[in-house]
């Protein structure tokens, strides 16, 4: 089993990659291949909704966005984890979530996602209810941990002050290998659930 995690921090080694590496450190004792990927350093402009991948099956900017769609269809689970800017996530990850989730037309169905947030301070909750809706529109099932998936300080040395940050880490990690792997069972012994063709209804008639 195989869980991506994309760092939507600028800061390569800050109190985001703090959090989501003490994750990764449960998935290798779990027998979870990991891949961290940083995304928050990098320039990637928002979807445009042109639409082209509907023909093309990638996005028309080809850059980072693209390198990670098999990755995300290969992967069985997915965490997104963002600083706090202004109450909301990385401006950056979410052009990148963006594009993703949208570009990629495979069955995202019981893969697994988690979200998860740092900040100096405020905006944490707001932050990590942004990120689930990815996860909620698409079939994924959301994991959750011991409290919000949330780790305080201003750097990654404070964050390695928050014991109690740290610990949701690592329950969410664990909460997460559990799910998955249950998942994988069920998938062998029941299929995925049925799906109805979709149906789309606009507000003004």
């Amino acid at each position: 089993m195989k869980v991506l995690l994309l760092n939507g921090s600028p800061h390569a080694k800050g109190s985001t990659y703090t959090a989501l590496h003490e994750m990764e450190k449960v998935f290798h004792t779990e027998g979870i291949e990991t891949e961290i990927v940083q995304v928050g350093n990098l320039s990637i402009r928002g979807c445009m909704a042109c639409r082209s991948c509907f023909e093309s099956g990638k996005c028309v900017f080809d850059d980072i966005v693209n390198e990670l769609a098999p990755k995300f269809e290969a992967c069985d689970g997915l965490v997104a984890g963002s600083p706090v800017y202004y109450a909301s996530a990385n401006a950056t990850l979410v052009a990148c979530l963006d594009r993703l989730f949208y570009s990629t037309k495979f069955d995202k169905t019981m893969k697994v996602g988690a979200s998860v947030v740092s900040a100096r301070r405020g905006g944490l909750s707001s932050t990590f209810d942004e990120l689930n809706k990815y996860f909620t529109i698409c079939g994924m099932p959301v994991a959750s941990g011991q409290y919000w998936n949330s780790i305080h300080g201003a750097n990654a040395e404070d964050a390695c002050q928050d014991a109690e940050g740290l610990q949701t880490m690592r329950t969410l990690a664990r909460n997460m290998a559990f799910l998955m792997k249950s998942i994988q069972l069920g998938r062998e012994k029941y299929g995925l659930p049925e799906k109805e063709e979709h149906l789309w209804t606009n507000f003004i008639r």
